[in-house]
């Protein structure tokens, strides 16, 4: 059996919540979860990140269940380049929508396995007994100065660019998503997350308050009430599944 939760806040800042997210189970044995961030303007990053997370969560909903979770790789960048093309077609055909982006992170678990597909900042987390691990990599700015040794994990969390990323949904024509696979067990969690949530949470506190914060409602509420706590500028959203 999979549980999950989810709760997205506009934020401390903000006057719009530009995150979207999706959760359902596809059967008993079957759940896919989507966040998204927009970005473009006041309007724009709202419907750049509304229309990705409902035109996924369609598409997939429409491939039978068997099929989708034999196929779920494949399935998941399909997904993606179809989401993307919707964003930019709009982004094309609606002036006040030219420029909207959005990440993307999305996970179809099936069974024992699950696989994550992401672009952008959004990030998924992996949780379990041995502790927290970061699954996704940030396309962003600070992210490649991170890979090359240019800046520390310390200087990173308070970079002055930290919010550029170089990859996203709707700016162009193709996308090139990253892929992941993993097995997980009786007991794990993921987290999926909008840069609102992991930009005022530490990974340990993050791992804290999934371990210790409670059922998952409780805790997903645990997180954003930190995040306010401390300001909260951007949205701030918390997508948690665990395998029981």
């Amino acid at each position: 059996m999979i549980h999950h939760w989810g709760l997205s806040d506009t934020g401390a800042v903000r006057a719009q919540n530009q995150d979207s997210f999706y959760l359902k189970s596809l059967r008993e044995d079957l759940l896919l979860a989507i966040v998204c961030d927009g970005m473009g303007g006041a309007k724009a990053g709202n419907v750049a990140s509304s229309l990705a997370v409902t035109t996924a969560g369609n598409y997939l909903e429409g491939i039978v269940p068997d099929k989708l979770a034999s196929h779920a790789a494949a399935k998941l960048c399909e997904t993606c380049r179809i989401a993307n093309q919707a964003v930019f077609q709009k982004a094309c055909q609606e002036q006040e929508c030219r420029g909207m982006g959005t990440t993307m992170v999305c996970a179809l678990v099936h069974g024992s396995k699950v696989a994550i597909l992401n672009v952008g900042d959004s990030r998924a987390y992996y949780i379990s007994g041995e502790g927290i691990t970061k699954v996704t990599r940030d396309h962003s700015v600070v992210e490649d100065l991170l890979q090359h040794g240019k800046i520390t994990p310390e200087e990173a969390r308070n970079h002055p660019k930290k919010n550029l990323i170089t990859r996203c949904l709707g700016t162009e024509y193709e996308v090139d998503p990253d892929l992941y696979e993993l097995k997980l067990k009786v007991g794990d969690r993921l987290l999926l997350c909008s840069d609102g949530l992991s930009n005022m949470l530490t990974d340990q506190e993050i791992l804290y308050e999934v371990v210790h914060g409670g059922d998952g409602e409780t805790c997903c509420q645990r997180m954003l009430d930190i995040a306010l706590s401390r300001g909260a500028p951007d949205n701030v959203t918390a997508v948690l599944i665990e395998i029981a």
